[in-house]
């Protein structure tokens, strides 16, 4: 009896350590969505990803942060967008941030400038937005739109 009262213990201590190892080192995902030619808006989804990313580095966890622009929000990413410096530092801190741009908005605004529109280094050009929300989110990212 007193050696099952002593397998019983271990492997209760067993699952107990191995739920607290779980919990500690926990990696999230999160997908941010920007539609619209809003500084402000822009600088809240900047927001966002930093509060999210400090929080959980202070709770020892990690983190994996894709924004993706669209429509109007595609101005983010063009090298004359109000928050290209702060996208600039984001990425040399962590350089696992993704900016996703919309591939088809792309398309679209440089035709409608006559033009190819140049974007900032740090955008990775996605064939469509939404359809890389879709994919993020049956990847098991959170979605957010500020």
């Amino acid at each position: 009896m007193q050696k099952l009262v002593t397998l019983a213990a271990a492997a209760a201590f067993s699952i107990a350590a191995s739920g607290a190892a779980m919990a500690a080192g926990a990696m999230h995902k999160l997908a941010l969505h920007i539609d619209e030619n809003d500084p402000a808006t822009m600088s809240l989804v900047l927001n966002n990803a930093d509060n999210v990313k400090s929080l959980y580095k202070s709770m020892g966890d990690d983190v994996t942060i894709e924004i993706v622009a669209y429509g109007p929000g595609l101005k983010m990413y063009t090298a004359d967008s109000p928050v290209k410096d702060r996208i600039s530092a984001m990425s040399l801190e962590d350089p696992t941030m993704q900016f996703s741009a919309c591939g088809n908005t792309l398309s679209k605004m440089s035709e409608k400038a006559g033009k190819e529109i140049k974007l900032i280094s740090e955008a990775k050009v996605v064939p469509a937005g939404v359809v890389r929300l879709i994919e993020l989110q049956e990847d098991g990212y959170a979605y957010v739109k500020p």
